[in-house]
């Protein structure tokens, strides 16, 4: 019988997990599972990261309002799929949250979130977790082929835009607060950065 965890201390941190565990995770604690392991995820974001993450969402949702393409923002789970095996939740050893994302395969998307990679996803660092965005998320998102990824920094109020070529992520000019920001992926998304930062 498959038992209930309602504590995160019941869990081995050293331990390897699929999304089929996950499912039955029921505590408060926010977590991510990255390749099978466990990753503790920010408390409650700062009223600055939810600012930012507002006004980001102000900007995407302008954009692709009625467009092919969904925005989704956090928490909604992204669960990443090795193509070599099956899709069955055993199987899924990945499951992460972005703080927004943008998918145009409509078929990806089901009751339980997004299965297989968005086309654009943003990570708005806090103190506690750029390290996990600066590199574990950027190799991971470049292994599972997500087209575009924001790295946003409210502290030093820049965004690096990384776009994905032949397999690789090539990184563009970082943004500033006087730049205005325009995707690759998406030509005619663009305003200016200091709408993400500023009032």
């Amino acid at each position: 019988m498959e038992t209930t965890i309602t504590h995160l201390k019941q869990l081995d941190p050293k331990g390897s997990y699929t999304y089929a565990d996950y499912l039955l995770w029921q505590f408060s604690e926010r977590v991510e599972l990255i390749k099978g392991k466990i990753f503790k995820m920010s408390p409650a974001p700062s009223s600055n990261h939810q600012r930012v993450s507002l006004r980001l969402t102000r900007q995407l949702d302008g954009f692709f309002y009625k467009s092919s393409c969904e925005l989704y923002v956090a928490p909604f789970d992204v669960r990443l799929i090795n193509f070599k095996e099956s899709t069955q939740d055993r199987n899924i050893i990945t499951v992460v949250q972005p703080d927004l994302c943008v998918i145009c395969d409509k078929t990806k998307v089901d009751e339980k979130g997004c299965l297989g990679s968005p086309d654009l996803i943003v990570e708005i660092l806090s103190s506690g977790n750029s390290k996990k965005e600066m590199d574990i998320k950027f190799d991971l998102y470049q292994e599972n082929k997500v087209k575009e990824y924001w790295i946003v920094n409210p502290m030093e109020q820049t965004v690096l835009i990384y776009v994905l070529k032949e397999n690789q992520y090539f990184g563009m000019k970082p943004l500033i607060m006087e730049s205005k920001l325009e995707s690759p992926t998406f030509p005619k998304l663009k305003f200016a950065v200091k709408k993400i930062f500023t009032d």
